[in-house]
């Protein structure tokens, strides 16, 4: 595989899309070996086809405001990849959203999908709409609008979409009444579904959930585990909620946790039901801080403007959003003697900062393989559905554990070099074999 004509070719194709470059080029690295050493790949252009979206959908969503004024933004969905199961991914409601970024999370969520060994391909979508300030019924005419182009789209064997950064459970919920409506039918296309109607147990803490099950299994790999460690989180909405309480559970203390405006440090450890609730309150409120943990909890700091990653600490779980972990902060961590890093985000650490802590054989978890536990829990879910029954929270806990094991598994036998495994290689080649290979069967299409 020529790596340097693919990228330039990907550039121009792409022009202004950096995260989907970024994404692309540090796939494209770590599987070129492999690529080369298998012919086949290269015959049947399998990477040239993987870089293309199946189908890019774009368009527009006018709705109404409470102030009776039409606003309009742009909706996406991004069909990347349906070579192992209809497309899998999350809706993003943020003003950030771009279709560049949403190809940089499409293209990602591929590999992680095919490393949950569950039979669903890769997608991404969303819209620049901003959540923040609106009512409820705003929101709920904004995502009847919404729906009412995207239902065309998708179906529970062509495309199920789930939540992600501004979309929960209310989102999911508008967006699902819409859709039977439409559509007349009562299916599950749709997961993050509210419990009483379809949703599954543990999926809003899956993500983080399953990020601390993967960090697990690299520290068993060193005889290393939770039990005792001290652990930096970034974030507080789901992601960083789910790490911060299974992380405890595992005897670990968590101290940090961030927002836009800056990070709480606890040193009193973030371990407390009163905490863990408090964390999903500030997320309620939709201001984007985390500052008022400081004022509601004796001896905790708020640090304004700044990232937790300067804090002396074992684990480092960032669960914010990419790019957010740089060369700087890498280096921070190391020579504070951390021993683990795991990404609950999608692509939350600069490649620099990557390339720093496998240099400094630092256990690194790469996203698509350490955060698959939110989609691994939706697919879960998508198996409810199919057989109309819904399983304890036990088994949904015990099977999504299984399934990070696995996803270790995988990435430790295509990433073990020597007595070092690289986590970001193996999950790549892991995830690129399973779908590269059905893209073979199926053939040209």
């Amino acid at each position: 595989m020529d790596l340097q004509k693919v990228m330039a070719d990907l550039e121009a194709k792409n022009p202004g899309q950096p995260e989907f470059l970024q994404a692309a080029e540090e796939v494209l690295e770590s599987i070129k070996d492999f690529v080369d050493e298998n012919p086949k790949y290269d015959d049947q252009k399998i990477v040239e086809r993987l870089l293309e979206p199946e189908r890019t959908i774009m368009f527009r969503v006018s709705w109404v405001d409470d102030n009776g004024e039409v606003q309009v933004n742009r909706g996406y969905r991004v069909e990347f990849n349906s070579a192992i199961g209809p497309y899998k991914g999350g809706l993003r409601f943020h003003p950030s959203v771009t279709l560049g970024g949403l190809k940089f999370l499409g293209f990602e969520q591929i590999f992680k999908n095919s490393l949950t060994t569950l039979p669903i391909g890769g997608g991404k979508g969303g819209s620049d709409f901003n959540p923040k300030g609106k009512s409820d019924n705003e929101i709920m005419r904004f995502c009847q609008a919404f729906m009412s182009e995207l239902f065309r789209h998708i179906g529970p064997e062509t495309d199920v979409p789930a939540g992600d950064i501004g979309v929960g459970g209310r989102e999911i919920g508008y967006m699902f009444g819409m859709y039977k409506k439409l559509r007349n039918e009562y299916t599950g296309v749709l997961t993050g579904k509210g419990r009483n109607w379809g949703g599954s147990l543990i999926r809003p803490e899956a993500t983080g959930f399953g990020n601390v099950y993967f960090a697990k299994e690299m520290l068993k790999t060193k005889g290393e585990s939770f039990q005792g460690k001290t652990v930096a989180v970034s974030g507080f909405g789901n992601v960083a909620w789910g790490a911060v309480m299974k992380a405890t559970e595992l005897g670990a203390k968590v101290v940090t946790i961030s927002g836009p405006d800056g990070y709480i440090y606890d040193p009193n450890g973030i371990s407390t039901e009163e905490k863990f609730n408090y964390m999903l309150e500030l997320r309620a409120t939709n201001n984007d801080v985390v500052a008022p943990y400081a004022e509601e909890f004796e001896g905790a700091q708020f640090f304004a403007g700044k990232k937790p990653w300067e804090q002396k600490v074992d684990i480092a779980l960032p669960c914010a959003i990419q790019n957010e972990l740089n060369l700087d902060d890498a280096k921070a961590l190391v020579s504070n003697g951390v021993i683990c890093v795991s990404e609950g985000a999608n692509m939350p650490t600069t490649p620099e900062a990557v390339e720093h802590f496998l240099e400094n054989k630092i256990l690194f978890g790469p996203g698509k393989a350490a955060n698959a536990g939110g989609v691994a829990v939706s697919g879960l879910e998508m198996s409810q559905n199919s057989m109309k029954l819904s399983w304890s929270r036990e088994e949904v806990d015990a099977k999504l554990h299984q399934i990070m094991e696995s996803i270790h598994a995988a990435c430790a036998q295509y990433g073990t070099e020597g007595d070092f495994c690289n986590y970001v290689k193996g999950a790549n080649v892991a995830g690129f074999i399973k779908v590269a290979d059905a893209m073979i069967d199926q053939g040209v299409v």
